[in-house]
């Protein structure tokens, strides 16, 4: 009976850790395809920083899965006590980093409060100036959402650092500006009437609503998922280590 058990519970985490290889291998191809493609593909995606860093972590990811599939694969069909235990510290250190960062992050959520953003923007921001990466970052967020500042157009009224770049002369960074279509290659409506803050010709709304409502639907989905993927950790822990207390 043990020993019916024992391969079963071997059969399981070969097929469990089957998916997580393939899972990994899809990451991994999709990753190095994104940064070797000769087609162009890889200059739109060098040309935006957050796509370029979703790459590399797309790799990293893929990679460490590819590496935990192989591992429990191997340590399940061929019965190695030592592969067994590399797959459960691997599993264990993802563990409890999630955990650490699902800790961290309610620790600090104070500062991902509409004040922390505004006093962020308003002291820092720079305008068109893409070589700091704060206002190019802050530029790539307003441009595709269609979005100026955190609360409004008003906050670059207290913006020390755009106002005295600007010389006063500009209400609002052209970031601002609605554009048609409304992307960092859309035409602006009037750059000027814009900058001298006229409602017609730029984006009223704040960042920070746009963004919550664009990814309110997401919140629960990203929830659940992160609880499902702790769910499946906590299993291959239990497994790994009964199928590694099971072999002689």
């Amino acid at each position: 009976m043990e020993g019916d058990c024992l391969s079963c519970m071997k059969y399981l985490m070969f097929v469990f850790n089957f998916f997580i290889f393939l899972g990994g291998a899809c990451l991994l191809g999709i990753g190095i395809w994104v940064m070797v493609d000769p087609t162009g593909f890889r200059e739109i995606v060098a040309a935006n920083p957050l796509l370029i860093t979703g790459a590399y972590i797309l790799l990293a990811m893929g990679g460490l899965l590819f590496l935990l599939g192989f591992l429990g694969c191997c340590g399940a069909v061929r019965e190695n006590k030592c592969l067994l235990l590399l797959f459960f510290l691997f599993i264990l250190i993802i563990f409890l980093a999630e955990l650490s960062a699902a800790i961290l992050a309610f620790i600090f959520r104070e500062n991902l409060t509409r004040e922390f953003f505004t006093k962020e923007l308003t002291k820092h921001y720079q305008g068109n100036n893409d070589t700091d990466v704060f206002s190019a970052t802050w530029n790539s967020v307003m441009i595709t959402f269609g979005c100026c500042g955190v609360n409004g157009p008003e906050d670059f009224k207290f913006a020390s650092v755009f106002r005295l770049l600007t010389l006063d002369s500009d209400e609002v960074p052209e970031a601002c500006c609605r554009r048609e279509p409304q992307s960092r290659d859309g035409v602006l409506l009037s750059r000027e009437e814009c900058l001298l803050g006229r409602d017609l010709f730029l984006n009223k709304q704040g960042c920070y609503t746009v963004i919550l409502n664009a990814f309110e639907t997401y919140v629960y989905l990203a929830g659940a998922l992160a609880i499902g993927v702790l769910a499946i950790e906590l299993f291959a822990m239990v497994f790994a280590m009964c199928l590694f207390r099971g072999i002689q």
